[in-house]
């Protein structure tokens, strides 16, 4: 198609390893914790508190889980679909150009053209917009309505979750904590697509590389074709697609954040024959704000900003083609 990146061209030196050395194993698939969120508004207080142990169980366990009721109309989620399909069924070469949409010019990524091995060769394209520069996106609105009104109430989500979460440890200013320090610009909406991938049958070519997200939260609305899979216990397990549900998922800045109470799993996308399309929002800070570990526990992580994560993050990236993340956080890293 027209509007698929040059994966074969740019891969090609790599692509031959296929069916060489390493052997995919057989992951077993599983269906992620399921938590109805109408329960926090039951009159029931029994039902509430029920509510919010299976959020922070589920936070704590598996640093994964899927909501329903979740307060995202259908609505907004079928235009965001098609909105989505619309911009990245457009010509590969209008896609790259330096202004497309008025976004920024790194906004539009595909794969990983300095990848030296198949571990690090990613199937998909993505727009990673940050909320600040939708005001930009005059030439086209509907795109631009259709992702604001996304990102308000996966905001909104995000903020609930993450207050109940935060309560839960005991934080000091819970209930501003968030507000202060996550403004509507400061968060992002990544687009993601995965074209069918011809050699999807080996299982050894990812869509999206293993990693762990930078964020407090990410809200996840993916369709039905699957490919997520999960590191757990030190294996990788598959996660069963339900689009009827988003999926939510701990970030590093809430692992930090709770001393090692919530984890941030490392994750990734497997690449299928069949297209596929999600579209996350990551809630985040603002660069300035400030991750203290909290709890009654010695401190495992250094403090820092968010700022000073994401610098240190695009230099281990540079450097060695992927990043540290949080161990470069720690009080103990050498």
């Amino acid at each position: 198609m027209d509007f698929d990146p040059p994966f074969q061209q740019t891969y090609k030196t790599l692509l031959p390893e296929l069916g060489k050395g390493d052997k995919a194993f057989a992951v077993e698939e599983y269906e992620l914790p399921s938590i109805n969120l109408s329960h926090l508004l039951s009159p029931n207080q029994n039902e509430r508190e029920k509510c919010i142990d299976e959020i922070v169980r589920a936070a704590s366990t598996w640093g994964f889980f899927q909501v329903v009721n979740h307060g995202i109309s259908d609505e907004v989620l079928k235009n965001m679909n098609y909105e989505e399909k619309k911009v990245f069924h457009q010509p590969f070469e209008k896609k790259v150009q330096k202004n497309f949409l008025g976004l920024s010019p790194d906004s539009y990524r595909w794969g990983n053209p300095k990848a030296t091995s198949l571990k690090q060769l990613s199937w998909s394209e993505a727009f990673h917009i940050c909320m600040e520069d939708l005001s930009g996106m005059n030439e086209s609105k509907t795109l631009r309505f259709t992702m604001e009104k996304f990102a308000k109430t996966a905001r909104g989500l995000a903020k609930t979750l993450a207050e109940i979460l935060a309560d839960n440890l005991g934080m000091i200013k819970t209930g501003t904590y968030f507000q202060e320090n996550c403004p509507p610009n400061s968060s992002y909406i990544r687009m993601n697509r995965y074209p069918p991938c011809p050699y999807s049958s080996s299982k050894l070519v990812c869509g999206l590389i293993p990693h762990t997200d930078s964020d407090f939260l990410s809200v996840v609305f993916q369709d039905h074709v699957g490919g997520l899979q999960l590191l757990k216990d030190g294996k990788w397990i598959a996660v069963k697609p339900n689009p009827n549900a988003l999926v939510i998922n701990i970030g590093d800045l809430f692992q930090a954040l709770s001393n090692g109470v919530y984890k941030s799993i490392r994750h990734r996308v497997i690449a299928t024959e069949v297209e596929r399309f999600s579209v996350a929002y990551f809630y985040c800070p603002s660069n300035d704000a400030i991750i203290e570990s909290c709890g009654e526990e010695p401190a495992v992580y250094k403090q820092f900003t968010f700022g000073e994560y994401k610098i240190q993050n695009e230099k281990d990236v540079e450097d060695i083609g992927d990043k540290i993340g949080l161990q470069r956080f720690l009080r103990s890293y050498i």
